[in-house]
């Protein structure tokens, strides 16, 4: 007997590389990070127009990258423990929780003390609810799509931050103000989670059967030691703070810059900074097909590394020789978000490095994705007063040079080195997605 063909829009969804299970999810994670880069585009030079002082503003991204760091490794040790939909419930409750303190209490009171605790201690709910459903998709995808798949997990992650999240500052600011656009980022947060956790019903939600030396510390402890034990994911966790760390850093010094060294307009920089995440978006399935097709780590390194490597350094040297030229910045903007996701296979390479320790791989590459939002400000923070804008520009590019010679060795366990591929040319590829 022949199995029964799948629905039409199972079929569809399998075709394009999504789990059918988890359609929902990708719907809701799109929108909850829509409500998370609201904000991405304006707040700096909001906070400064208030009368926060620029570094201050630094070191409150910092913090703020500081707790995303933390909750993104944790996001896939919890899931271990607990199963992906907890830890999802757990970031939503704890970005709407502290996103009102933020704007009922710091805002209104001008105080520090208390921004630094609301927003900088809501950097745990991002990376909780969305890497949580990351560990969810690498649980659920077959190997053979996981770079499709994951290709779709970012773009829905950038559609959202910053892509779409910036378009709606952008229309809402000048009709309702940048502090009521704030709620409307708590609205968009709740809806996004809600809908995720409440219509997927995939069974890899749940807690899996732990086995024997598999308890919570031992799981807490595997995920730090699995940084030295297997060295491949220790450098895979480095190229992931590289891949975006000068996407956070950027967010705190290129709104001040592009406005009021370059000459643009706050409008005409957040639709830079949508146009540049909107080809991210794009990009982003792009490079995880290719990826499937030609190598999970030659994708990295040349359209990731080598790529961010020239396009962040044209992104801030162009626009400051020509000026507020709002075609060339388009240019070179777009091609910035389009490099950013070369890295995107590193997604399905990562838990391949070690096969029997999945959990423990996702969570090192996801203490890499949180621990650039903590060093991109931090490279600002060190480095904006001595070297200026432009030496901080080329330090993150230097970074990305680095992470292109990294890369080369995040060989899977059972990919032939390149002495033994020698000798046997004819052999044929057994998983050509590490290449």
């Amino acid at each position: 007997m022949t199995n029964p063909p799948l629905p039409a829009p199972r079929a569809l969804l399998t075709r394009l590389g999504i789990p059918p299970t988890l359609a929902w999810g990708y719907l809701g994670l799109l929108l909850f990070m829509i409500g998370d880069g609201v904000e991405s585009g304006y707040l700096s030079p909001y906070l400064i127009d208030r009368g926060v002082p620029e570094p201050r503003v630094a070191l409150l991204f910092t913090v703020y990258g500081i707790a995303a760091a933390l909750a993104a490794w944790l996001s896939g040790v919890l899931a271990d423990l607990w199963g992906p939909r907890r830890v999802m419930w757990t970031g939503l409750a704890i970005w709407a929780a502290f996103q009102l303190l933020f704007l009922t209490a710091a805002l209104p009171l001008d105080s520090y003390p208390l921004m630094l605790l609301g927003y900088g201690l809501r950097g745990l709910g991002y990376p909780l609810f969305a890497y949580g459903f990351l560990v969810w998709i690498a649980g659920v995808a077959p190997r053979a799509r996981l770079g499709t798949a994951m290709g779709w997990f970012w773009f829905a992650f950038t559609g959202g931050l910053p892509t779409l999240g910036s378009l709606v500052a952008s229309a809402l600011i000048p009709h309702i103000g940048a502090y009521a656009t704030l709620w409307s980022a708590l609205a968009l947060v709740a809806a996004g989670g809600l809908l995720a956790l409440l219509l997927v019903r995939d069974e890899q939600g749940s807690p899996r059967p732990r086995g024997a030396g598999e308890g919570p510390l031992a799981t807490l402890v595997g995920s730090v030691t699995v940084l030295w034990r297997n060295p491949r994911v220790g450098a895979g966790a480095l190229v992931r703070v590289v891949n975006t760390a000068s996407q956070f850093g950027f967010f705190v010094i290129l709104p001040v810059y592009f406005t009021k060294t370059v000459g643009f307009s706050l409008t005409q920089w957040l639709h830079l900074l949508s146009a540049m995440f909107a080809t991210n978006i794009v990009a982003n399935l792009a490079f995880g097909a290719l990826g499937d097709r030609i190598g999970w780590r030659r994708t990295i390194a040349w359209c990731g590394g080598a790529g961010c490597t020239l396009s962040t350094l044209l992104l801030f040297h162009v626009p400051t020789a020509a000026g507020p030229n709002f075609p060339l910045a388009l240019l070179v903007a777009a091609f910035y978000g389009a490099t950013l996701a070369g890295y995107v296979p590193i997604s399905a390479l990562m838990p391949s490095l070690e096969p029997r320790h999945k959990g423990q791989a996702l969570a090192a590459l996801n203490l890499g994705a949180g621990a650039s939002t903590f060093v991109g400000p931090a490279v600002v923070a060190a480095f904006v007063g001595p070297l200026g804008v432009e030496g901080v520009v080329w330090i993150f590019a230097g970074m990305y040079a680095v992470s292109c010679v990294l890369t080369l060795f995040l060989k899977l366990p059972d990919e032939p080195e390149p002495a033994a591929a020698d000798q046997d040319a004819a052999a044929p590829h057994t998983h050509p997605a590490s290449a």
